[in-house]
């Protein structure tokens, strides 16, 4: 049973029927802490019991208090002034509704005006100060929600759920045409059509790629889809889409150029995951941006 407690310090209660296990047990079959992790707590004597340091070898009773001091780690990203919406936050977790047209992380061609600038600027502001990890990644001109572990044993547990596909993603895309079948699932092999190009593609020997979508509105110019993920590959949505036929709106690196929205008309709308602290699962939604409505209202769809 976890202990809410600060940012920093992950405290667990032992509980009748892990009497008599080891601490490292406890850390890595109960708290589910990587190997990496428990390391590193070892060498830093950073593991104590009833507040007492202990060895990782000793046995644990029932109603006894395992304490974890997780590493600070500051944040290395220089704040700019970017205002940016907090969907949802906890001690381990922040989730923000990414805007479009902003990178996530400083690249070599983008130093600022990044979603990571932004969160510094917010962390300033507040008089905080943790290492940024993102959990998930949106592409520059896609919007919606996205995932920053405030720790490493955060960011572990959330990636993990992820890997295991117990995180659940849906995004929400509008794309060219009238879908036919309305509902159904893309399963498609995807890969980079060359060495060193960013574009992907449907390629034989590519990694498996499974997009489950379903039409929630629909005319013969444009269909309003929910989409949801079971693998997550780099632009698995927009190769998908076009793969079928109706590549994204506005996708001009696997579709065409759009009067009515600047970017690819997709945004992850939902996301549901367990924060390490939280007994329920935590559902977070990001409305959609004005333009991808204006779209809507444009192409005579309606929004669901």
């Amino acid at each position: 049973m976890f202990i809410n407690e600060e940012t920093l310090k992950l405290a667990y209660q032992i509980e009748a029927q892990e009497a008599g296990m080891t601490i490292l047990d406890v850390m890595a079959r109960k708290m589910n802490l990587s190997r990496k992790l428990i390391r590193r707590c070892k060498v830093h004597k950073q593991i104590a019991l009833n507040g007492n340091k202990i060895s990782v070898n000793a046995k644990v009773s029932r109603g006894d208090v395992l304490t974890i001091m997780l590493d600070h780690d500051e944040n290395t990203f220089e704040p700019n002034p970017i205002e940016i919406e907090v969907l949802y936050e906890d001690a381990d977790v922040m989730v923000v509704n990414k805007p479009p047209f902003i990178v996530v992380h400083p690249t070599r061609g983008h130093q600022d005006g990044t979603l990571a600038n932004a969160i510094s600027n917010l962390q300033y502001q507040r008089g905080q100060n943790y290492k940024i990890r993102f959990i998930n990644r949106l592409d520059r001109d896609t919007s919606g929600v996205l995932l920053v572990g405030k720790n490493g044993y955060a960011h572990q547990i959330i990636a993990e759920q992820m890997q295991n596909d117990e995180v659940e993603k849906h995004y929400i895309a509008v794309v060219e045409g009238l879908v036919q079948p309305s509902e159904g699932t893309i399963n498609a092999p995807i890969d980079r059509l060359e060495e060193g190009d960013v574009r992907r593609g449907i390629t034989e020997n590519g990694f498996p790629s499974i997009t489950h979508y379903k039409v929630l509105v629909s005319n013969e110019r444009a269909s309003l889809v929910d989409i949801s993920l079971e693998t997550g590959r780099t632009h698995q949505i927009r190769v998908h889409f076009q793969s079928i036929g109706h590549p994204i709106i506005g996708d001009t690196l696997y579709g065409n150029p759009s009067d009515e929205i600047d970017r690819q008309a997709l945004h992850c709308r939902e996301m549901s995951f367990h924060s390490p602290r939280k007994t329920e699962k935590t559902v977070v939604k990001a409305a959609l941006p004005e333009d991808f409505r204006k779209l809507l209202t444009a192409l005579g769809l309606h929004e669901i």
